[in-house]
């Protein structure tokens, strides 16, 4: 107490020395309570440390408090236990110096300001086995962090930086440190990101157990692994506070001399990453538009040695030590994808295989269950993922068989090959994407595509008018939708009654019924029409002016799909989209349109006014390198709809 006194100062914190804590408050001090009844010690006891509670909640600064959880001589059969339930209701965390029994009962005989009775060695190591033992146990039960801190040279440091650490860290601090990591991990030209777990995903196994057994092997401490499995299996589960707990125990380990960098090196040449995931990551690495990041509930430094003797560019977020400052939940990973989908405007596709990457896969805009051999993967994630998709959470969530041999986890569910040329002619659509800051244009005639050709050769044939070009543009607005719109939004699940009259999961549009597709009039009417036909829960609004979106056509909606024939000089289009952006900041806006003017997005209206607004996303069928204003015969909106004599 008084080193810690000497170097963190009173600034931060304030200290406590239990039985001077007792001795204030009770009237005669020590030597009154001693001679009390186990009742009337008990009732001081709990007040003394109330009382510290308040005061710490009062100048807001973290208490330190020294004491006891029991006491036990040698003509005792059993011990006095005098941490009372008050305490584990107060206490945060708890630090355990875990002195050798040489030095107490040498430091017991020799000390001169004190007489106490002998104590014998045999005693005191069954006194710390118990203080240890029911420690470990009650502070799981109260959600109080538990760690042995050993008394060598360096132990003064090892409490200085817990202490520190304990007196910032929170769920809140937790998540804005693995948000700051993960804003350093992408890439400004990324608009894709594969967010993959590690363990049971990524690779077959367990780095965590193994990881363990190297360290009692390492320490000769046995247990430690079989400690871990009890923590996530306990009262704590899979929270915040057990990730926090198994940091400790990593921390213990390394105190024990066990060699962590050496441990995670060792761990990491035992694993192999799935070669199919390693093609798949090999192939991205030529996309700059595409990036991947391992998030993973295990040790960091583990992982980053499995992706560098892969030769793979990918980063990853994990914890494990204190030093790396956070930990990683399933609430976490479910987070950073939204970070990743609302502050840098990507789309997300995530792979996972436990219910611990259920609310990740759940908010990324592609779901991918990864299945591995029976024998090695998840046994908890049958029923989880069952009722996650009966009740509609993943947005068209597919399954990985890895190897392919392997059963699959739900018949309802797709399956999907990560080398199969269609998933990744979707993933690394951005080939035909332009990235300008935050404005994504996808041509649909950019990509080879023959539907793209054949839907386009009866809006520019001369002899279609009237309503044939209607139905022509009604057809390109479903396909836009259909092929390229869900490609950036996303799936989720929706129930279906198969044709053989069992209950049977399909898919709709993410966020369909809440969408709003705007025809801007009156060209873009029959396009938008399609769109709807592809949405059928989408609000439909018809727009003449940008005024006519208001307020109530945008509260609560997540996308709006304006649809334009043609954009030429892109004016009316950027009208609207800031109009929108007053009206709401953050929706999604999706422009879709029949054919865009090339020079306009590449020099001119779009590229500079709505390169900076985040969120945006143009979708059309093809480019013109034709700039007219259309009037008469030649102009799209008395075309479809008869009028060219009015012009």
């Amino acid at each position: 107490m008084g080193q810690l006194k000497e170097w963190l100062g009173h600034e931060d914190f304030t200290f406590h020395e239990g039985s001077e804590q007792i001795a204030k408050l009770v009237p005669g001090g020590l030597e009154a309570f001693k001679k009390m009844k186990d009742n009337e010690k008990e009732h001081w006891r709990k007040l003394a440390i109330e009382t510290i509670g308040k005061e710490s909640a009062e100048s807001g600064k973290p208490a330190i408090v020294t004491g006891h959880y029991m006491f036990w001589s040698d003509e005792e059969a059993v011990g006095s236990v005098v941490c009372t339930k008050k305490d584990l209701d107060v206490y945060t965390h708890i630090l355990y110096l875990d002195v050798p029994v040489k030095w107490i009962v040498d430091r017991r005989r020799d000390d001169k300001e004190r007489a106490r009775p002998p104590i014998s060695k045999t005693r005191v190591e069954e006194w710390q086995e118990f203080e240890k033992r029911e420690l470990r146990r009650l502070c799981r039960e109260y959600g109080i962090l538990f760690s042995l801190v050993s008394p060598d040279p360096t132990s003064l440091s090892q409490i200085l930086r817990l202490l520190q650490d304990f007196r910032v860290h929170s769920e809140e601090y937790n998540l804005i440190e693995a948000k700051r990591q993960l804003d350093d991990a992408i890439q400004s030209q990324q608009n894709t990101v594969l967010v993959i777990d590690g363990d049971r995903t990524l690779a077959t196994g367990d780095t965590g157990a193994l990881f363990w057994k190297a360290v009692s092997k390492n320490t000769g401490i046995p247990g430690k692994a079989e400690t871990l499995k009890d923590l996530f299996s306990g009262e704590l589960k899979y929270s915040y506070t057990a990730f926090r707990q198994a940091t400790l125990l990593c921390e213990e380990a390394i105190w024990a001399n066990a060699d962590y960098v050496g441990i995670c090196d060792e761990v990491a040449r035992a694993v192999t990453i799935h070669p199919e995931f390693v093609s798949l990551l090999t192939a991205m690495n030529k996309q700059k538009h595409v990036g991947a990041i391992v998030v993973t509930c295990g040790l960091g430094l583990i992982w980053e040695r499995i992706v560098q003797k892969a030769n793979l560019a990918v980063k990853v977020i994990g914890g494990g030590r204190i030093t790396d400052r956070f930990v990683v939940t399933a609430a976490v990973k479910a987070d950073l994808v939204e970070h990743l989908q609302k502050t840098h405007q990507m789309r997300v596709w995530a792979f996972g295989d436990s219910p611990l990457d259920l609310p990740m896969l759940a908010q990324a805009d592609q779901a991918f269950i990864v299945v591995g051999e029976a024998q090695t993967r998840s046994k908890s994630m049958d029923a989880a993922l069952a009722s996650t998709v009966l009740s509609h959470q993943l947005h068209g969530a597919r399954q990985v068989l890895l190897p392919g041999t392997v059963e699959p986890r739900l018949t309802a569910l797709s399956t999907i090959n990560l080398d199969d040329p269609s998933f990744l002619d979707t993933l690394f659509a951005g080939q035909a994407t332009v990235q300008e800051n935050g404005l994504e244009i996808v041509c649909a005639a950019d990509k080879n595509d023959y539907a793209a050709k054949l839907l386009a050769t009866p809006m520019r044939d001369a002899a279609n008018a009237g309503p044939a070009l209607r139905t022509a543009h009604r057809q390109v607005g479903w396909y836009l939708a259909i092929e390229h719109v869900t490609t950036i939004i996303g799936l989720e699940s929706r129930p279906i009654q198969h044709v053989l009259g069992r209950p049977e999961t399909g898919s709709r549009l993410r966020h369909e019924k809440r969408t709003t597709i705007v025809a801007l009039m009156r060209g873009g009417e029959p396009m938008a029409t399609g769109v709807s036909d592809a949405f059928p829960l989408a609000w439909f609004v018809h727009a003449k002016e940008p005024e006519d979106i208001k307020l109530h056509h945008l509260k609560g909606q997540e996308t709006v799909i304006l649809v334009d024939s043609v954009v030429n000089t892109g004016k009316s289009i950027v009208d609207a989209v800031r109009h929108i952006r007053k009206l709401h900041a953050t929706v999604r806006i999706m422009i879709v349109a029949g054919v865009v003017q090339k020079e306009c997005v590449s020099k001119h209206v779009l590229k500079n006014e709505l390169a900076q607004l985040m969120g945006i996303h143009l979708v059309t069928l093809r480019y013109s390198d034709t700039k007219f204003t259309g009037s008469k015969a030649t102009d799209t909106g008395n075309r479809l709809f008869n009028t060219t004599h009015l012009d």
